[in-house]
C-alpha cells in the first residue's frame, strides 16, 4: 500500500514538473514573440502576418494589434505632415508677391504730395505690412520646425563665428543704444549655426526694442565643461517674476509693451531652436532693472 502511495506521489510530482516546464516554455515562447515584434517595430521592419487568433496568446494578439495601430497612426501623422508642408508652401508662395507689392505701393504713396495725416497713414500701411511679412515668415519657420519639415543639425561650431554673424548695430544705433558683443573667444559648442543665429538675433532684437534710449545691450560668453553660456544682458524695462514663464508662449505679449512693435513669436521660436539642440534658455530679470537671457549650448 505504501509503495502505491509513493508511486502516486512520484507521478504527481513528475506531472507538476512537466506542467511547470510546459508553462515556462510557453511563457518563453510568448516573450520571445513579443520581443521580436518590438524589435521589428523599432527597426521599422514589422509586417502583418496571416494567422488565426487561436495561434497566438492573448498577450501576443494584443501586442500585435497595438503595434499595427501604432504603425497606422504613424502613417497618418506622416500624411498629415505632408499636407501641412504643402499648406505652408502655398501660404509662403501666395502671400509673398502681394505683400511685396503693398510695400512698394505704400513707399510710392509716401513720396507723393500728401497731407501730414495722409502721409502718416501711408507710413502705417508700410509698418503693418512689414509686421505681416515678419509674422508669416516666423509662422512658416516655427511650423516647419514643429512638424519636422526642417530640423536643426547640431555639430561642433565656433562660438566666435556665431557671434560674428550678428549684425544689429544699425538697429541699436537708431535707438542710441550701445550694443557690445564680446566675441573674443576660441571655444566651440554643438549647435546649428544658422538656426542658433536666428534664436540669438530674436533675443538681442528684443533687448534693443525694450531698452530705452541711452541704455546698453551686452553679449558675452562663459565657458563651462559641458556648456557654453551666451549671456544677453540689457538695461531695459525688465520682466516681472510672474511673467517670465509666459514670455516663451506663442503670441504672448505683456500688456505693458502693447505700444511696441512685435507679434510675440520671437522668443517662442528661440526656445524651440535651442531646445532642439539639447540646450536651454534661462532668464533672470527685475522690473526696471533690465534682463539677462542666458543661452546654454552643449559642448559634448
Amino acid at each position: 500500500m505504501q509503495t502505491v502511495i509513493i508511486i502516486i506521489l512520484i507521478c504527481i510530482v513528475i506531472a507538476l514538473i512537466i506542467a511547470l516546464i510546459a508553462v515556462r516554455l510557453r511563457t518563453k515562447s510568448i516573450l520571445d514573440s513579443v520581443d521580436k515584434m518590438l524589435d521589428e517595430a523599432i527597426d521599422n521592419t514589422f509586417s502583418e502576418a496571416h494567422f488565426s487568433e487561436e495561434q497566438l496568446s492573448r498577450i501576443e494578439s494584443k501586442m500585435y494589434r497595438y503595434i499595427t495601430k501604432g504603425m497606422t497612426s504613424k502613417l497618418r501623422i506622416s500624411e498629415e505632415k505632408d499636407r501641412i508642408q504643402t499648406l505652408i508652401s502655398d501660404i509662403s508662395h501666395q502671400t509673398k508677391t502681394p505683400i511685396a507689392n503693398i510695400m512698394i505701393y505704400s513707399e510710392l504713396l509716401a513720396e507723393e504730395k500728401l497731407s501730414d495725416s495722409a502721409r502718416n497713414l501711408a507710413l502705417q500701411i508700410e509698418e503693418q505690412t512689414e509686421k505681416l511679412s515678419f509674422l508669416i515668415s516666423s509662422l512658416v519657420k516655427t511650423s516647419r520646425l514643429e512638424n519636422g519639415i526642417v530640423s536643426v543639425h547640431p555639430k561642433e561650431n565656433s562660438v566666435k563665428a556665431l557671434l560674428d554673424e550678428i549684425h544689429l548695430e544699425n538697429a541699436a544705433a537708431e535707438k542710441n543704444i550701445a550694443l557690445t558683443i564680446e566675441n573674443d573667444t576660441d571655444i566651440t559648442a554643438i549647435f546649428d549655426i544658422k538656426w542658433t543665429l536666428e534664436a540669438l538675433v530674436n533675443i538681442i532684437d528684443n533687448a534693443i526694442k525694450y531698452t530705452p534710449a541711452g541704455g546698453q545691450v551686452r553679449v558675452n560668453v562663459t565657458e563651462y565643461e559641458m556648456f557654453a553660456r551666451i549671456d544677453i544682458s540689457d538695461t531695459g524695462i525688465g520682466i516681472s517674476e510672474d511673467e517670465i514663464p509666459r514670455i516663451f508662449q506663442r503670441f504672448y505679449r505683456s500688456p505693458e509693451v502693447g505700444d511696441k512693435s512685435g507679434v510675440g513669436i520671437g522668443l517662442f521660436l528661440a526656445r524651440k531652436i535651442i531646445s532642439d539642440e539639447n540646450g536651454y534658455i534661462k532668464v533672470t530679470s527685475e522690473k526696471e532693472n533690465g534682463s539677462v537671457f542666458s543661452v546654454f549650448l552643449p559642448r559634448k
